[in-house]
């Protein structure tokens, strides 16, 4: 999810801009990546040559700036990544509708996950088993028929009369895992949408990432800048960094990106410039890497390396088995959507990058090389 608003304010319209602007990570399935550009349209790309296969507009009328702040437009902001199913793809528009695309014939039908108009979707959707599931910021979490587009079930946050759901949510097995700006982690039952744990489980601060979920336990980041690891079946804090608050090295600032999990250490990417190395089981520091600029958008497992950007456009590989980092590029653009990575791709590994300026980057994992970009404006 591309960060919303620089300067963020939980409440008002304060640094909101008037016009409607988006742009989502990528999602790769059989060679073609899927983005959100921030021209309102979704865009299939060859991830092979950078080729645009084709674009399609998300067309409609409703909510199209932060917050509600901003006047109705037709062009439809994109903020959460794509989910891809065969060759339905979905996205979720800023005027509060999902949109289902056909890869193949390129035709798309649209639908409000509720009766009225809802909220902005701000997170990606997610598909598994037959079902789309999604956050609004009207405080719901729903459940909807992936091809019908048909509600199956609807959750309602405890914030949902004041609060709003911008997290993409995560599953694993029966349970979806997702995260709320009334500062709950909630655990769903996919079938029913009943909770499943006895109560949700509370941080100090909102909670906008993507929950990880590795090995029975949930990461989580909170704006309380904490990291917490918590039980996914029972709902319990296992453990949270920095245990100790009053640690002279805690994080500064918020945790708004997805953690990355790989051979028991957790790599948690900060808007204090720092991506914190964890032990998984037991929540102690490892090691901590400083990218001299905010972290936003979220790291990708490229092999045995974590590939992460900052904000600044500067992209930096580090070593999971002698945790060096290597700077790979320096894009000179902003960067604050999730990053997308390939493992067998063409050219090897490959990490693919949304930048402000409005183009996608494919490099090289290893040197940094670029191998292709695409303006997608």
């Amino acid at each position: 999810m591309t960060i919303l608003v620089v300067g963020l304010t939980f409440f008002g319209c304060a640094g909101i801009r008037a016009s409607p602007e988006g742009g989502s990570g990528g999602t790769i399935a059989d060679g073609t990546l899927y983005i959100g550009s921030m021209a309102g349209k979704l865009v299939a790309v060859n991830t092979s040559d950078g080729s645009r296969l084709w674009a399609e507009p998300l067309k409609g009328t409703g909510s199209a700036g932060g917050l509600g702040c901003a006047p109705a437009s037709t062009m439809v902001a994109i903020y959460g990544s794509p989910a891809v199913d065969g060759n339905l793809v979905y996205v979720g528009g800023y005027n509060g509708k999902i949109y289902e695309f056909d890869s193949s014939t390129h035709l798309s039908k649209d639908r409000y996950p509720n009766d009225k108009s809802g909220g902005p979707i701000i997170g990606g959707p997610l598909v598994a088993a037959g079902k789309v599931y999604l956050g609004s910021s009207d405080g719901m979490v729903y459940a909807l028929d992936a091809v019908s587009l048909d509600k199956v079930w609807e959750f309602p946050s405890e914030g949902e009369k004041i609060g709003k759901i911008w997290s993409t949510p995560a599953i694993d097995g029966d349970t979806l895992y997702i995260g709320s700006f009334d500062k709950k982690l909630y655990a769903i039952d996919t079938a029913t949408g009943k909770e499943k744990w006895e109560k949700p489980f509370e941080t100090d601060g909102a909670i906008i990432s993507t929950p990880l979920v590795y090995d029975n336990t949930v990461y989580i980041g909170s704006f309380d800048r904490h990291l917490y690891a918590v039980n996914a079946t029972t709902g319990k804090q296992i453990w949270q960094f920095p245990a100790n608050d009053e640690d002279k090295n805690r994080p500064s600032s918020w945790f708004w990106a997805r953690p990355v999990a790989y051979n028991n250490v957790i790599y948690a990417a900060c808007l204090d410039h720092k991506v914190y190395a964890l032990d998984a089981k037991t929540g102690d520091k490892i090691n901590e890497f400083d990218l001299g600029s905010p972290i936003s958008s979220s790291p990708v497992l490229v092999d045995s390396s974590i590939i992460v950007a900052s904000e600044a456009g500067k992209v930096y590989s580090i070593d999971t088995i002698n945790h060096q980092k290597t700077e790979l590029a320096d894009l000179k653009e902003k960067v604050y959507a999730p990053l997308a990575g390939c493992l067998i791709c063409t050219s090897g590994g490959v990490v693919f990058i949304y930048t402000g300026g409005q183009n996608l980057y494919a490099l090289s994992a290893t040197s940094g090389a670029k191998l292709w970009s695409l303006p997608l404006k």
